[in-house]
């Protein structure tokens, strides 16, 4: 176990604190000054340094700059009898732990470095876990399967398509299949192919001979070329234009090509590997997408999990970005506490963990402090959190819903188990559209329900009526909407992430 090194030109004040951390269990090293104790850093490490700010021989303020060279995640805490604004200032500038003026409250001071202690301890482990980090994080059933996957094809050529929703890693994905392919050594080019216009993507890929059209003043290798032995990642192919798609199909199936404005074919040595976050069985059905290069490009389908299905993935992903955005932005790694982490992990992120990234890197730059708590996160986080629970009626009244829509929603299908309990039979009121939420209906019916279950001493009366709330209102809306989910979520004035999520916690057969 590393000492607690004091440095202090006061010799009570040594012997104090020796004696104060020696009957804590917790071995002291002391110092008179500070050249003695630098010279005692090339024979071994301090867990802790407790330092006086003025001493003959060096400040502790120049100690503080020295240490923090050598060691930057070592905690420092700085004494001194003249407690100024300049001196509390500069120590915390200069990378101190924490200030602790003279005179001081002996258990105090005992229990600071403790804390000091325990934040070089998991400063070490951290850093230790930064240093382990795998190409791919994730623990989650779903990323399991995924790594399985990554191994099968790992000698494989064959293509490969990805898909998942936006933000999910799929290049992440497609460069693990081609850095454990037998192409590993070969270029691993990557396009977008919705990023680049319509009216230049032919000649980025395929490139294109001097002269072919206007401002091709020399001839241009396209992607397919620079690829050639390697893999070529064509990322968002369904909104490639249908009649590039056609060009794409003969590449895949014969094996050459040619330059736009060429006339000798290419051979295609390269392994294609497609992502999308779209259906393309629905755009096939729509004729946007050829159904022959679908099946060319369906040889293996991948799925990315969404972050929302791997939610166990969160607080290691989290962590890995803060230290990342640490050692971008050149500071001290952000830590979340429980609660914060608790918080963050029961967001939904539309934007997956491209936007788990974003908010770590907002966090390490906008967080007041190193710990993050759940009032500094972002705002749509706290939104979302503070949304997840069920609304109330009233918050139904202030959304502009009428008593007819409302009673609608409530079927008579006792088959269900959606309607309210006790009341499984009960039919719709006429929907006249007259009467106001407040003049009794479902919701005198809700109150006799909830009357009779608080009674009886129901200890889930507020999520069992709430979670029936809700079902029904999601049902009608789907029903009105022929269930197209997307659209009844905008009717409902919720987001189409929360309404798949409420179907999947209700367990909705819809």
């Amino acid at each position: 176990m590393k000492s607690i090194w004091v440095v202090d030109d006061d010799h009570s004040i040594r012997f104090v604190l020796e004696k104060a951390l020696a009957r804590e269990g917790l071995p002291v090293r002391t110092f008179s000054n500070a050249r003695d104790m630098l010279a005692a850093l090339d024979d071994e490490t301090p867990q802790v340094l407790v330092s006086d700010i003025r001493m003959p021989g060096g400040s502790g303020l120049e100690l503080l700059a020295k240490v923090k060279a050598r060691l930057p995640g070592l905690p420092v805490i700085i004494m001194t009898a003249y407690s100024d604004l300049d001196s509390a200032v500069s120590a915390f500038q200069g990378g101190a732990f924490e200030y602790l003026p003279k005179p001081f409250d002996l258990p105090r001071a005992v229990e600071l470095i403790r804390r000091a202690q325990e934040e070089s301890q998991r400063e070490a482990s951290e850093q230790e876990a930064a240093a382990e980090v795998p190409e791919m994080l994730g623990q989650a059933p779903a990323m399991q399967d995924v790594f399985r996957a990554i191994g099968r094809l790992s000698q494989s050529h064959v293509t490969v398509l990805i898909t998942g929703e936006s933000g999910s890693g799929k290049e992440l994905v497609a460069r693990a299949l081609h850095k454990h392919s037998p192409r590993r050594d070969a270029p691993f080019i990557a396009i977008n192919t919705a990023a680049i216009p319509r009216d230049l993507l032919e000649s980025e890929l395929f490139g294109h001979e001097r002269g072919a059209f206007t401002g091709a003043q020399t001839s241009r290798r396209g992607r397919f070329e620079q690829a050639d032995g390697g893999t070529l990642f064509l990322d968002e192919i369904g909104d490639m234009p249908f009649e590039l798609q056609t060009r794409l199909l003969r590449v895949l199936s014969d094996g050459q090509y040619y330059r736009v404005g060429g006339h000798s074919p290419l051979r295609s040595n390269v392994r294609v590997i497609a992502a999308t976050h779209q259906n393309l069985e629905d755009r096939v059905r729509q004729g946007a997408f050829r159904e022959d290069l679908f099946h060319r490009l369906n040889v293996i389908r991948l799925r990315l999990p969404p972050l929302r299905e791997r939610r166990e993935d969160i607080p290691g992903l989290a962590r890995h970005f803060l230290q990342r955005s640490a050692t971008q932005l050149g500071v001290e790694p952000k830590r979340l506490s429980e609660a914060a982490l608790a918080k963050l992990t029961q967001f939904d992120f539309p934007g997956n963990v491209r936007q788990l990234e974003n908010i770590c890197h907002w966090l390490s730059v906008m967080a007041p402090s190193q710990t993050v708590e759940p009032k500094d996160l972002p705002t749509e986080v706290q939104d979302s959190a503070a949304s997840a629970g069920s609304a109330s009626p009233a918050a139904f009244a202030s959304a502009g819903l009428s008593t007819s829509a409302l009673q609608d929603a409530v079927r008579p299908d006792p088959g269900a188990g959606l309607g309210f309990p006790g009341q499984p039979g009960r039919s719709a009121a006429p929907a006249n559209g007259s009467a106001s939420l407040s003049e009794g209906g479902w919701l005198t019916d809700m109150a006799q329900e909830a009357r009779r279950l608080l009674v009886a001493g129901d200890p889930e009366v507020w999520d069992a009526l709430t979670r029936q709330f809700e079902a029904q209102l999601i049902i009608t809306a789907l029903d009105i909407t022929r269930g197209r989910r997307i659209e009844a979520a905008q009717k409902l004035g919720i987001g189409r992430n929360t309404i798949t999520r409420k179907i999947q916690e209700l367990g909705l057969d819809v």
